[in-house]
């Protein structure tokens, strides 16, 4: 469960949202400038909230109120970003193990093991990000943010910088993830056919406010304007 009560005024915009989510996929869809981004943040602990809420599973987070801020690195929240972000001196499998180690983490054979074939990489792992695809740096990111372990995996438009085929070729690795982990995820878009295929309850963000909430069937009501 994610629970969000929380306002943060950035210059001349303020994103002041309050949603309650169980859903396995939980979808921000928006514009650009909605504050989609700047929601994510805060869950991820970048930016603190000026007042609110912010729990996953019951787990205090955030509360402005109590002064409390758990910082980023004690939330355990895995983070794939538009661009992957891999390190170019790495190796896939050095790219990977990456996160687990500047967490501590003991090292899970059947963890990665497990990860490496969800994500069809297992052929890649001797490879540096500037042999692979764009598609395959984000099957990488996406194995990376898993093997730490995360209790939430937040999703901020994974499939933006790439190209329709590309898209296509990543969008059943998310379907994949959804179906066969039990990571809940926040998954960021723009693009409505990705919010339709992966998210169970979606966000609708308009000027830093919720406009809509709900299931898949929110989506096309809100664009097509009914009530």
């Amino acid at each position: 469960m994610l629970s969000m009560n929380a306002a943060k005024r950035l210059g001349d915009f303020t994103l002041d949202v309050s949603f309650e989510s169980d859903s396995r996929v939980t979808g921000l869809f928006g514009a650009s400038g909605a504050g989609k981004t700047t929601l994510v943040n805060m869950i991820a602990g970048l930016i603190r909230p000026d007042r609110g809420t912010i729990t996953v599973n019951g787990e205090i987070l955030d509360d402005t109120a109590a002064r409390i801020h758990l910082p980023p690195h004690r939330r355990r929240i895995g983070y794939v970003f538009q661009e992957a972000r891999l390190f170019p001196h790495l190796n896939v499998d050095q790219n990977l193990d990456y996160g687990r180690r500047m967490n501590g983490l003991p090292r899970d054979p059947a963890q990665v093991e497990r990860v490496i074939g969800l994500l069809d990489i297992g052929h890649l792992l001797r490879r540096r990000p500037a042999q692979l695809s764009g598609g395959e740096r984000q099957r990488v990111a996406l194995g990376r943010a898993l093997l730490i372990k995360p209790r939430l995996l937040l999703l901020d438009e994974p499939l933006g910088s790439l190209d329709e085929s590309r898209k296509a070729e990543i969008l059943p690795y998310l379907i994949r993830l959804r179906d066969e982990r039990s990571v809940p995820m926040v998954y960021v878009s723009h693009d409505p056919d990705e919010m339709l295929q992966l998210a169970g309850n979606i966000v609708m963000l308009k000027r830093g406010r919720v406009a809509a909430f709900g299931g898949p069937d929110v989506l096309p009501r809100t664009i097509n304007g009914a009530p």
